[in-house]
């Protein structure tokens, strides 16, 4: 019984740990590094890569993240199988090697299909608003909320200060020599 009991106890701790999900602070630690890069090559900011895929896939929790390491819910390519709870799911939305992979394809998609492709013409990457409000009127999602919800995360947690606006910098410099 006492063998029992100390298995149980000693495995309660490992499973509780692998059945954790991500949170918003473990998410945006994990992939912060991706996004920054994604924004250099691509000038889609990295607030709006983190907060759109913090938005789509409930911070990498979703059923797509977790199968198909689709942040977006992209959908496309000749469909992927993933078994969940033992069974087989067809599913019509793209699989991905890994998160970066998707993170790339959605800024291709953002630079590159026509209804999107203005949107680094007509804003910078610090302009993190504009292009929510943008991939919103160009028919990203049905939803009338749906850039006031990702605004809404790239605000609660400061997602903008990876977009390294030179002018926040000089801000915060200003602030701290007159200190």
């Amino acid at each position: 019984m006492k063998k029992l009991l100390l298995f149980v106890t000693m495995l309660t701790p490992a499973l509780m740990v692998s059945a954790q999900k991500n949170t918003p602070q473990s998410y945006i630690d994990q992939f912060k590094d991706d996004a920054i890069r994604i924004m250099h090559e691509t000038g889609v900011p990295a607030s709006i890569v983190l907060g759109v895929a913090m938005h789509e896939s409930g911070c990498g929790n979703s059923q797509l993240a977790q199968n198909l390491n689709n942040q977006f819910g992209v959908k496309g390519g000749s469909g992927a199988v993933y078994y969940h709870h033992k069974k087989k799911v067809h599913s019509s939305y793209k699989r991905y090697q890994s998160v970066f992979d998707s993170f790339q394809d959605f800024a291709r998609i953002m630079t590159e299909r026509r209804e999107f492709s203005g949107l680094t013409e007509a804003f910078s990457h610090f302009d993190y608003a504009g292009w929510a409000h943008g991939i919103q009127k160009r028919g990203y999602a049905s939803s009338h909320k749906w850039s006031a919800q990702v605004l809404g995360l790239i605000k609660k947690y400061q997602l903008y200060n990876f977009d390294e606006n030179p002018a926040a910098s000089q801000d915060e410099d200003e602030i701290a020599q007159n200190n």
